[in-house]
């Protein structure tokens, strides 16, 4: 489990495809305390450790999840978004994020608002149902509140913060985005089904 609050922004060092895809992700977490098979968000995919330096961790990636994200795209050089599992007394200063990636999302529109940056994005149509203003949505691994929600766009205002500190503040238009829907929102409309 994790909080959609991003805690490092780590660097792809290197890809290899084999049976898998394997990539090596260069760290400032302090990798002496990361245990082999420990669970990283990287981009809010639920990656585990297979390999450990004093820099870098190696994850090992399934042609399924390559499938259902937009991991198929990373690149050496590449930045991207990462927590560490929430441990029993860690603040929840996010929401409850599985790294259990719906699907992907697309960028459609960047504006400046003041200091703030308002990205509208697509979800899939299966997604969109899930998504409602003032909600939660977990987006490449940050968990975020939807402003407002027309058809399957739905848009989000980024503060300087989260723009410094995750790598937000690169977005473009035409961007993939990992997509996990707010698990509430999944039972809610489970039960919604149900009745």
């Amino acid at each position: 489990m994790f909080t959609g609050i991003v805690t490092d922004v780590g660097t792809i060092s290197e890809l290899d495809q084999q049976g898998d895809l394997r990539a090596r992700i260069a760290t400032d977490y302090d990798t002496a305390s990361i245990d082999i098979g420990a669970s990283i968000a990287s981009d809010g995919v639920c990656l585990t450790v297979i390999a450990l330096g004093d820099d870098w961790y190696d994850v090992q990636i399934s042609a399924e999840t390559v499938s259902k994200t937009n991991l198929g795209s990373w690149t050496v050089g590449k930045r991207i978004n990462l927590e560490r599992a929430l441990k029993v007394g860690d603040e929840l200063g996010g929401h409850i994020v599985s790294g259990h990636v719906d699907g992907v999302a697309e960028v459609v529109a960047v504006e400046d608002e003041g200091d703030s940056t308002r990205v509208t994005l697509r979800a899939p149509k299966d997604l969109a149902r899930f998504i409602a203003p003032k909600g939660s949505v977990a987006l490449n691994g940050t968990s975020l509140t939807v402003n407002d929600v027309d058809d399957c766009d739905f848009g989000i205002n980024f503060i300087p913060h989260t723009k410094e500190v995750t790598t937000w503040g690169e977005v473009a238009v035409g961007d993939r985005v990992n997509l996990e829907i707010d698990t509430l929102a999944r039972y809610v409309a489970r039960l919604a089904e149900m009745s």
